[in-house]
């Protein structure tokens, strides 16, 4: 069979990679989605509760409304703001059910690694780039291999969270105590109430994750005596980014950053800052939590811990595909520099498409979340812009490649600005990072 026979394979049945589908289907290119869970968006189903903070407008694929349209799809407000729910209930799952798609999406099809065929990672030239990829795919069945001409990695970062520990290791004790550790935004106000009132919980972080929890916890202490938050950053305060405000393009973004501030001005948390964690402990059945603020070692108890410090893209299925990655963002090395928050001194990038996400494996691409490595702020207009462009390339429309057609709003903040009310109190905070939601009206930003 020759390459041009073989389809084109898109890991990962969520926003991005069912938008990879419908664009590679608009080329006229045969796409097929391996998901890993048991339903498509099956990531974006463990944050149903959170409430986006971009709204409709952004969060639809142009290739995938027209699928959509011909099925006599009716598009949400392009002005309301979903939760991760409804975007599966009437965006995802109506795509996923379309005529063109249903029969292209196995789900339950967890990638383990992708190869070229009879070529290991060492072996070169031009053999390599004529021979078709190699996917070994686990199921319910057992392991099976599949072959493509192209593979676009769109499996996002949602199952590989940043750990507690300060070093980028999991803490001593962290693994161990896992059951009462939770990783992004629990469902604080609905199904993981119980979880949470009563108690005193330790969320770590400073980005848009740990601001949700933090505000879902503060309202659950207004209704459950008892319940107290501490909120751990690991820089000081005045070197946190609690958004732009007024200035952000996504109102409901700006809001949440604007919210979670005046919660720490208040005095509403306890905020220990910079803590840095070195180790966890179980102490007479709550968590002893060890870290440095400042030259002073300090250990605090909490029952529970939330952990919102970020995602990390997980390579381990690509061990034999040749990436070029940036050493610092694990993003290739001409996406790194407009995303490194260490250069990048404001929020807003740039679109970009698949020039900037080529990796020395001739037809292979990551794409979404995960192509972003380390480094936060995604949105899914970025994601749809990115294989919209993939997809021009492979039907070999290499100046509809090149063609940006996105234009992204801006967050109406750099890095360099810091808010002023903040600064009598610099000494006492500080930050990292993590996705979004926020208490009625809702606002997240849980986007990949």
């Amino acid at each position: 069979m020759s390459q041009t026979n073989l389809p084109i394979a898109v890991i990962g049945a969520g926003p991005i990679g069912l938008a990879a589908a419908a664009q590679l289907l608009a080329r006229g290119l045969d796409p097929i989605v391996l998901e890993a869970g048991p339903e498509i968006g099956h990531a974006v189903r463990a944050w149903g509760h959170v409430r986006m903070f971009s709204p409709w407008e952004f969060n639809t694929d142009a290739a995938a409304r027209a699928l959509l349209a011909t099925e006599g799809w009716q598009a949400p407000d392009p002005a309301i703001y979903p939760t991760g729910a409804e975007l599966v209930a009437r965006y995802l799952a109506p795509l996923a059910a379309t005529k063109a798609l249903r029969g292209r999406i196995r789900t339950g099809a967890k990638v383990l690694g992708i190869a070229r065929r009879d070529l290991g990672r060492l072996h070169d030239g031009a053999a390599r780039d004529a021979a078709p990829f190699v996917i070994q795919v686990e199921t319910n069945q057992g392991i099976e291999t599949l072959e493509a001409r192209a593979v676009v990695d769109c499996s996002g970062t949602w199952h590989a969270p940043n750990p507690a520990g300060s070093h980028g290791l999991p803490a001593p004790g962290e693994t161990a105590l896992a059951d009462r550790i939770a990783y992004g935004i629990p469902d604080i106000s609905g199904t993981e109430r119980a979880t949470y009132a009563g108690r005193t919980t330790l969320v770590v972080g400073a980005g848009h994750s740990a601001m949700n929890a933090v505000l879902d916890l503060v309202e659950l202490a207004k209704e459950e005596p008892g319940t107290r938050i501490l909120w751990a950053f690991r820089r000081p305060l005045g070197a946190v980014n609690f958004g732009g405000g007024a200035k952000d393009g996504l109102a409901e973004r700006g809001a949440l950053g604007a919210r979670a501030q005046a919660l720490v001005e208040q005095g509403a948390v306890t905020a220990l800052a910079p803590f840095l964690i070195d180790r966890i402990a179980d102490q007479d059945g709550a968590l002893a939590v060890t870290g440095r603020q400042e030259a002073r070692v300090t250990t605090v108890r909490a029952d529970r811990m939330i952990v919102a410090t970020g995602f990390r893209p997980d390579l381990s299925c690509l061990r034999e595909v040749r990436l070029g990655l940036d050493p610092a963002v694990e993003a290739t090395p001409a996406l790194a520099p407009l995303i490194d928050p260490n250069q990048h001194s404001c929020g807003t990038v740039r679109p970009h498409g698949e020039a900037e996400l080529r990796h020395p494996e001739a037809g292979f691409w990551i794409a979404g979340m995960k192509s972003y490595g380390r480094a936060p702020t995604f949105l899914l207009a970025t994601g749809h812009e990115q294989v919209r462009s993939i997809a021009a390339f492979l039907a070999g429309d290499i100046a509809a490649a090149r063609r940006v057609e996105l234009v992204l709003p801006e967050t109406g903040v750099c890095s360099t600005e810091r808010a002023p009310a903040l600064a009598p109190v610099a000494a006492a905070i500080g930050g990292c990072c993590g996705p979004a939601k926020a208490p009625a009206p809702k606002a997240g930003g849980c986007c990949g």
